[in-house]
């Protein structure tokens, strides 16, 4: 493996030009400028360091050069020759003007196109020698003869190295403005120029025990591979540079969690006593219903941290319906009982009213006061939190503003924890004097996932549903089928069942040609005249909403037609059927949301899943994941799969270091290996005094958040 360094490194400093490192405005390199420095910006692409570890996401191989007669029509092929001919054609009617270049070699010709981009001509005089890569193609008029219509090319001759053609290339996200072509030219001189300003941070022993190729080298072969030359080894991101890449992403994230973990393990935190009588003994015996085991479970596992005197940071997870409310409500009487306040911050309004009409309902018999803050709240509701004169706290990320003051915070519950950011987070948590920390998701995460993302917390999962919840019967149709689903409805309304339908969005889209909510709550009245039909969207009012929801789950409408805002916290036993319109439009994790919202009394219960095809291999995983399992945890490991680790949580919202080239469903052995070394070394070295390089390293990835978090 070569070690190879460049010393062209611009090392000269003037007023105008900084010092050359990691952390140079990407404006100050070479074949850069503002211009491009505007257009790279939108790759998220803001220094030098940035600009090194943007990786390919595919790469071509152009390095097999065929004969012109070898040439195949249809395929991706290289060829070379010398140019007979050169010309620019401009065509009658619209004026545009067509560069056109013939090359031959030995065994025939090749005839090649570029649209307007006659400039061209003047790098291909006669006999100048060329290499050519592009999709082959027969000639539609005469019927004989190959041509290629805007290949790359590279002119053979000079002194410039091959970027284009006849090696394995990589290709770049490109954007508006710059292309891949351009792109690639950029990072191959970027490159050549600066990677010997990559250095190795990693503790020799670690890249020894896990036999790890030199960084340096890594960044230059996953850019330019010239060692790795299978296609599918590189394509597949598990070449040697990738999988020390690969090593180093996980890393620098476990490191990090690792000592957030140690930071709040030394942090002095509240000791809460709980003994399972008072307000908590009278909640339990007015519940109408028996607590699962894991309930209990979890519930014993909350307990026993908030009994200890450090900060608790747990997160709990299940499936849809699992009584997480029910939890969360148990931990906050624990901190009530107590004179303390606890705060729950949902990421919507919509679902920070349903927590609260749900909780404030469940507790209005105990005597306690609960309040709901939002962005349009009054100052009387702040006034209330500061003077004590509200237990619990319902709100939006209005929670967090600097006007709003506890007299005494004792425990915050996050619901969704991926809508926030780990600085939300750590606001959150200095609005108190280090309160526990309960962080809630109705997405069940897999245990990858868990490990990778919140490798800081302690984790409850609750992985059983309440007795008598029957699996919902799901099933996918088609337009032509409308008959068949409104067979389905129809049935179930004459039982005496309710039904929701739920659109994409609230009105027609001329972008989009998606059924609208309001439209169909119109067409619904239309079809079902003798059944009442309520429409239930994000932008009424909050008191219509709640009349609506209110209404519906009495059993005065019977059909309700909504959006996604039903995604959760609504309960209603009666409704046994959904309707999902354009369900090839929803996200995996969404859809098993939605469903969730039937399936709640002692009847069979149904999901229609309405979708319009032409849709995508994407699309059609995910509606076969819906039929073929209701187990939110296989859905959640279906979801991964399909959508990739940057999207299932995108780790830009949850604060954490971003993936860029690791992807957790391949690489979950390299995910455990460093996740290992990471936490062994945060035991060992809790200063990182021996690794200056290290440290300096992880506080550039975590961007200084190492500093503010302690949460």
């Amino acid at each position: 493996m070569k070690s190879k360094t460049s010393n062209n490194v611009q090392s000269n400093t003037s007023p105008n030009k900084p010092q050359i490192s990691e952390d140079t405005p990407v404006q100050y390199v070479k074949g850069v400028g503002p211009a491009r420095a505007k257009l790279l910006d939108k790759l998220d692409i803001k220094t030098l360091g940035n600009m090194l570890y943007f990786f390919p996401w595919r790469y071509e191989d152009r390095k097999n050069l065929k004969k012109i007669s070898a040439l195949t029509p249809g395929s991706q092929e290289t060829t070379a020759g010398r140019v007979i001919s050169s010309n620019v054609i401009t065509t009658p009617r619209k004026r545009m003007k067509i560069f056109e270049l013939t090359i031959a070699d030995e065994t025939g010709e090749l005839t090649c196109r570029w649209f307007n981009q006659a400039y061209l001509k003047k790098y291909f005089p006669r006999d100048q020698k060329v290499i050519l890569s592009g999709v082959v193609k027969g000639n539609p008029y005469s019927g004989f003869g190959l041509e290629m219509d805007n290949p790359d090319f590279e002119l053979i001759g000079t002194d410039d190295k091959l970027i284009h053609t006849a090696r394995i290339i990589p290709v770049y996200n490109a954007t508006e403005g710059i292309s891949v072509k351009q792109l690639r030219t950029l990072m191959f001189n970027t490159i050549e120029t600066y990677s010997s300003l990559v250095r190795e941070y990693m503790p020799e022993d670690i890249i020894r025990r896990n036999s790890l190729a030199p960084l340096p080298w890594a960044v230059r072969e996953a850019h330019f591979p010239e060692e790795c030359i299978d296609i599918s080894v590189l394509n597949a991101g598990v070449s040697p540079a990738h999988k020390r890449l690969v090593f180093d992403e996980f890393f620098l994230l476990e490191l990090g969690l690792a000592f957030l973990k140690k930071k709040e393990a030394l942090e002095k935190g509240i000791s809460f006593t709980y003994s399972g009588t008072g307000l908590i003994n009278d909640f339990m015996r007015n519940l109408p219903f028996k607590l699962t085991h894991a309930q209990e479970r979890v519930i014993r596992e909350i307990a026993s941290d908030m009994k200890r005197d450090l900060p608790m940071n747990r997160l709990v997870h299940g499936d849809v319906g699992c009584g997480k409310t029910i939890v969360a409500l148990v931990s906050i009487l624990i901190a009530v009982e107590n004179g303390y306040q606890a705060c729950l911050m949902a990421p919507t309004e919509l679902l920070a009213e349903q927590h609260y009409m749900n909780i404030h309902n469940m507790v209005e018999a105990l005597g306690l006061n609960v309040a709901l803050l939002t962005s349009g709240s009054k100052n009387k509701v702040l006034e209330d939190i500061s003077g004590g004169n509200v237990q619990i706290i319902i709100g939006t990320h209005a929670l967090i503003q600097e006007q709003v003051n506890f007299q005494n915070l004792g425990l915050a519950i996050i619901d969704e924890q991926h809508r926030f950011g780990v600085v939300q987070r750590a606001t959150l948590r200095s609005k108190g004097n280090n309160p526990d920390i309960l962080i809630m998701t109705a997405t069940p995460i897999p245990r990858t996932l868990a490990l990778t993302l919140y490798g800081d917390l302690d984790i409850s999962v609750i992985d059983e549903l309440p007795a008598g919840r029957k699996p919902i019967i799901t099933k996918v149709f088609f337009p032509s089928q409308k008959d068949r689903i409104h067979a389905r409805i129809k049935d179930e309304l004459s039982k005496g069942r309710q039904v929701y339908i739920v659109y994409p969005l609230i009105e027609e889209s001329e972008k989009l040609d998606l059924k609208s909510a309001i439209d169909g709550a119109e067409a619904m009245k239309i079809k079902y005249p003798d059944n009442s039909v309520a429409l239930v969207h994000g932008k009424m009012k909050h008191a219509e909403r709640e009349d609506a929801m209110a209404r519906f789950k009495a059993g005065d409408i019977d059909i309700l037609v909504a959006t996604t805002v039903i995604e959760v916290g609504i309960d209603v036993p009666n409704a046994s059927l959904m309707l999902i319109v354009h369900a090839e439009r929803f996200g995996l994790a969404q859809l098993h949301q939605l469903r969730g919202r039937t399936g709640r009394g002692t009847y069979d219960s149904f999901c229609l899943l309405l979708a319009y095809p032409p849709f995508s291999e994407d699309g059609r995983s995910r509606l076969k994941a819906m039929e073929s399992t209701g187990d939110g945890f296989k859905i959640a490991e279906e979801d991964l799969a399909i959508r990739g680790p940057g999207d299932f949580f995108g780790t830009r919202q949850s604060g954490l270091p971003d993936l860029r080239i690791a992807n957790i469903v391949r690489d979950i052995k390299i995910l455990e290996r460093a996740r290992n070394e990471a936490f062994t070394l945060a035991e060992a070295e809790p200063e990182l005094k021996s690794y200056p390089d290290l440290k300096e390293t992880l506080h550039k990835k975590w961007m200084g958040r190492l500093e503010l978090i302690k949460s």
